[in-house]
């Protein structure tokens, strides 16, 4: 079975959404996830689908078909139980590698593939997101072992606002943290494809216990240095789902 795929499939007329931002693409990193809804008793079978592949996907990066995927567990959190992302640097681009993933997996295990079926049935259901990285430092430096995600939905029409206080008031104190070890990295990202999310927050850092003293200690500086921008940015964006994610495996 391409796993792939079939996750990409239906994909066609969420193109058109695309056309408005080949202005903006040049340099710019796009994330396509796709979030699991899993069997708990059932999901080692995912894992271990992608432990075997690891390192089909990861040749993938080597030769620069993508610039990088990742494998996420869940810890703490809603209802997704796995994340399985990769980038690359347009739209299309991140768009056609699922295509490019699913072939490579195939030439080495064929198409009728029982690991794939055991995956299927593990984790049956799954949301597409495609983000466009706005901010952050990731890309710049390799994740740590757990990271935070806060998936906001946001007031469509001040959503880009939203982005300029991250801008002009959030990633300066963010950037701070991870200069000073607090964070590994963080980052920004912005609803393209997919469901009611709009704007991605995320941060890693090497174990727990450095993650949430790390988030704690980035919201209140962030509301004590400008407590009207924080507040701002809550009107725009304060409906939000948690996460906290075991990073199993990433490249590069």
């Amino acid at each position: 079975m391409k796993i792939m795929q079939c996750i990409g499939a239906g994909l066609a007329m969420s193109l058109l959404a695309l056309t408005a931002m080949a202005q903006d693409e040049e340099s710019s990193r796009f994330t396509y996830a796709t979030y699991f809804h899993c069997d708990t008793s059932k999901e080692d079978a995912a894992d271990a689908l992608m432990e075997r592949d690891a390192p089909i996907i990861d040749g993938l990066v080597e030769d620069g078909t993508i610039l990088g995927w990742g494998w996420l567990s869940h810890h703490t959190g809603g209802s997704w139980r796995r994340i399985r992302y990769h980038v690359a640097d347009s739209a299309e681009g991140a768009i056609a590698a699922l295509t490019a993933m699913g072939d490579a997996v195939t030439e080495v295990h064929g198409e009728d593939d029982a690991a794939g079926d055991a995956f299927a049935e593990a984790c049956p259901r799954h949301d597409d997101y495609l983000w466009h990285v706005e901010a952050g430092s990731v890309g710049e430096e390799q994740r740590g072992d757990v990271g935070f995600s806060v998936y906001h939905y946001c007031d469509i029409n001040r959503e880009e606002r939203a982005d300029e206080i991250v801008s002009e008031h959030i990633a300066p104190i963010l950037d701070k943290m991870v200069e000073d070890g607090k964070l590994t990295t963080w980052g920004w990202a912005s609803h393209v494809i997919g469901g009611r999310v709009r704007r991605l927050q995320t941060m890693t850092a090497a174990d727990m216990g450095a993650l949430l003293s790390a988030r704690q200690e980035a919201i209140d500086t962030i509301y004590a240095e400008d407590d009207k921008a924080g507040e701002e940015f809550s009107d725009i964006c304060g409906e939000h789902v948690d996460y906290i994610w075991n990073i199993v495996h990433e490249k590069p």
